[in-house]
């Protein structure tokens, strides 16, 4: 009877563990914004090949419009492991000691998206990476928003046009010395606040990828846009390290494929969302959408150029050249 008793727990002990084996592994990747933003695409997207290419070995819950973590909390969750996966602005990092990723926001750094991302997929953009892992963050990829553009409710052709307007700003140092470089006078303003902020007069201006001054509305509140292409904004892609150094090697390159290919996805639906945008905001016909000569961007950029000056303490002089370097650009050709 006693051998009878061992037996019958052993096996329900090797019934468990098989039952413990075949449990997926539970990745919560949380983000603040809809599901239908690139974003928002991009992370089921990612959820969906993990699955598809780990064979149902894991399984990604994406919770979208902070339904797990409101914006300032969920960096915080990241590094406790209450969660294993952000997309957080590249804003979000120099709070947390990595100012070096400031250089996204420096205004005309890149000229087009082909110099973006030999920073983003390249060198410079590793080396951005693996200043988090002190921080207990390990980096995956980095996902477009897009370029932005400058609006007001004025024409803004020169940098003189910009003197005395209040122009709203994301927290950042450097957009602060960016909308000071050309006489503006900067708002830092949370973003579910700008559309009233506009349309009361609260502020003049602002600054925006085409996708989120259509998708807010702001072009209802703005006659004006100019082209100007002058600023970046996007995500980094990251993970708890502790928690991805202990996922079994070859679950781990699966993931890493699936993000590669989610990178490409969201990097794609990033630039056809903001063109498909801009084009409504044309046909609305309530902004008059402005394209800048090469003469008045240049004139812009290089007034803007004091920026990359004033910021070198801040984000270091070595990552600035460093993008200068990978992307070909010299600030004293301008």
């Amino acid at each position: 009877m006693k051998l009878h008793s061992l037996l019958f727990g052993a096996i329900t002990l090797a019934f468990s563990a098989a039952a413990l084996a075949q449990q997926p592994i539970v990745i919560k990747f949380s983000h603040v914004v809809a599901k239908e933003t690139p974003k928002g695409k991009a992370s089921d997207f990612f959820a969906q090949r993990a699955g598809e290419l780990t064979k149902g070995k894991v399984k990604v819950e994406v919770y979208a419009n902070s339904t797990l973590y409101k914006d300032k909390e969920e960096m915080e969750a990241l590094q406790l492991g209450a969660v294993q996966m952000l997309a957080p602005s590249l804003a979000k990092f120099g709070p947390l000691g990595a100012k070096e990723f400031e250089v996204f926001d420096l205004p005309f750094i890149f000229d087009s998206y082909a110099e973006l991302h030999k920073i983003t997929k390249g060198t410079v953009g590793k080396q951005l990476m693996a200043k988090l892992e002190p921080k207990g963050i390990k980096g995956l990829a980095f996902w477009d928003n897009g370029f932005k553009s400058m609006s007001a409710n004025k024409p803004l052709k020169s940098p003189d046009d910009f003197k005395g307007l209040k122009m709203r700003i994301q927290s950042s140092k450097v957009l602060e010395s960016q909308m000071r470089s050309v006489g503006a006078l900067p708002q830092v303003m949370a973003f579910s606040e700008v559309y009233q902020a506009l349309q009361t007069g609260v502020v003049d201006g602002t600054e925006n990828p085409h996708s989120n001054l259509y998708t807010q509305k702001m072009h209802e509140v703005q006659k004006h846009m100019t082209l100007t292409d002058h600023g970046y904004l996007g995500y980094a892609v990251i993970t708890n390290k502790k928690f991805w150094d202990g996922l079994p090697a070859d679950v781990r390159g699966q993931l890493e494929q699936a993000m590669a290919e989610a990178t490409d996805y969201a990097n794609k639906i990033a630039k056809e969302e903001n063109d498909g945008a801009l084009e409504k905001v044309k046909a609305s016909g309530k902004t008059q959408v402005y394209a800048p000569t090469a003469a008045e961007r240049a004139a812009l950029k290089k007034a803007m150029m004091k920026t990359h000056k004033e910021m070198e303490s801040r984000i270091g002089k070595e990552t600035i050249e460093a993008v200068y370097k990978e992307t070909g650009f010299d600030p004293s050709k301008l």
